[in-house]
């Protein structure tokens, strides 16, 4: 891979998000190591980058659904390690995961975990343009995106 993405030239910014976001995260239904493999996931991308007006990061998480079952398994793991976390654990614990890998039980959790973690990713793509537009390097990212289109 000769060329690099936009995304690895703001490695730091990120990283500084990564920081202010750690609060948004501890307040959420996921742990760190959740949110984590959601991140792991998650690709973000620059919707309109020739548009100034238009233009926005936007995360792509068709690959999140995948590793929702992960999701669980992680909370499991730290249940039984008397890890807690901010996670929104079930007291099942064990038997709640085998529930799980039957697909018994836990109906909606899937489609709820899903969606919280989309709506998640999406915020902190809105904070990290909004951190790049206050450190004026938005306009050369999206123009870095743009001119490889």
């Amino acid at each position: 891979m000769s060329e690099s993405s936009w995304t690895d030239r703001i490695v730091g910014e990120r990283m500084t998000v990564d920081q202010e976001f750690s609060a948004r995260i501890q307040g959420s239904e996921f742990s760190n190591q959740q949110w984590s493999l959601i991140m792991t996931a998650t690709e973000f991308e620059i919707e309109h980058p020739g548009d100034p007006d238009r233009a926005r990061i936007v995360a792509n998480t068709d690959k999140v659904d995948q590793i929702i079952p992960e999701l669980e398994n992680v909370e499991s793991r730290m249940g039984a390690a008397g890890a807690g976390g901010s996670g929104s654990g079930s007291s099942g614990g064990f038997i709640d995961s085998i529930k799980g890998s039957l697909g018994l039980g836990g109906g909606n959790d899937h489609a709820e975990q899903l969606e919280a973690a989309e709506r998640l990713t999406q915020e902190y793509a809105d904070e990290l343009q909004s951190h790049l537009e206050s450190k004026g390097r938005w306009d050369s990212v999206r123009e870095s995106v743009a001119d490889r289109e």
